[in-house]
C-alpha cells in the first residue's frame, strides 16, 4: 500500500509539473526569461523524511520537466543537485549547526536568503549546462540573475500564499 506522504509527494509533483509546463512556461519576460516554481518541492520538503526518497522524488520532478521541455536531463540534474545540497544551503543561510531544522525559527532575512540561494544554485546549474561557452559568460550571468530574480518573486508569492513556516 502506498503511504499518504508518498501519495502527497506524487500529487505535488504532478501539480507542479502541470503548473510549470502549462502556465509558467507561457509567461516570458523580455521574451527570454521564464519563472520556475517547481523547485519549491525541493525547498520546502520536510527535513525529517526519508532522504533517499526525497532525492528520488526530486530527480523524478526534474525528469518530468525535462520530458516536456526536451532538455535532456538538465532540470533533473539541477533539481537533484539542489536537493542534495539543501541541508548545506539551509545551514549556511541560518548559521545553525544543530540537526533540528525549523522554518518557524527563521528570521525573514534568513528565509529569503535560503529561497534565493536555492533558486540561484538551480538556475546557475541549468543556465550553465544549457548555454555554456566562454564567449557567452556575460549573457549566462545575466540570464542567471534575471531568471533567479523572477523565480524568487514567484516562489516568495507561493510561500506567502501557502504560509510555508511549518516545522520540518
Amino acid at each position: 500500500m502506498i503511504s499518504r506522504s508518498i501519495f502527497t509527494d506524487i500529487l505535488s509533483i504532478i501539480v507542479l509539473v502541470a503548473l510549470q509546463i502549462f502556465v509558467l512556461n507561457r509567461i516570458t519576460l523580455a521574451a527570454k526569461y521564464t519563472p520556475v516554481l517547481y523547485p519549491v518541492f525541493v525547498m520546502f520538503y520536510p527535513f525529517f523524511r526519508n532522504k533517499y526518497l526525497f532525492l528520488a522524488s526530486s530527480f523524478v520532478l526534474g525528469l518530468c520537466i525535462d520530458a516536456f521541455l526536451g532538455t535532456w536531463g538538465i532540470n533533473a540534474f539541477a533539481t537533484t543537485l539542489v536537493a542534495y545540497f539543501r541541508t548545506l544551503i539551509f545551514r549556511t543561510s541560518t548559521d545553525t549547526s544543530t540537526d533540528f531544522f525549523s522554518f518557524q525559527t527563521l528570521q525573514w532575512s534568513q528565509f529569503l536568503f535560503f529561497i534565493f540561494s536555492s533558486i540561484f544554485v538551480h538556475q546557475f546549474t541549468v543556465q550553465t549546462i544549457e548555454f555554456f561557452k566562454f564567449s557567452r559568460t556575460f549573457e549566462i550571468l545575466l540570464n542567471i540573475i534575471a531568471s533567479s530574480s523572477i523565480s524568487f518573486i514567484f516562489i516568495l508569492i507561493y510561500a506567502l500564499a501557502f504560509r510555508i513556516k511549518q516545522k520540518v
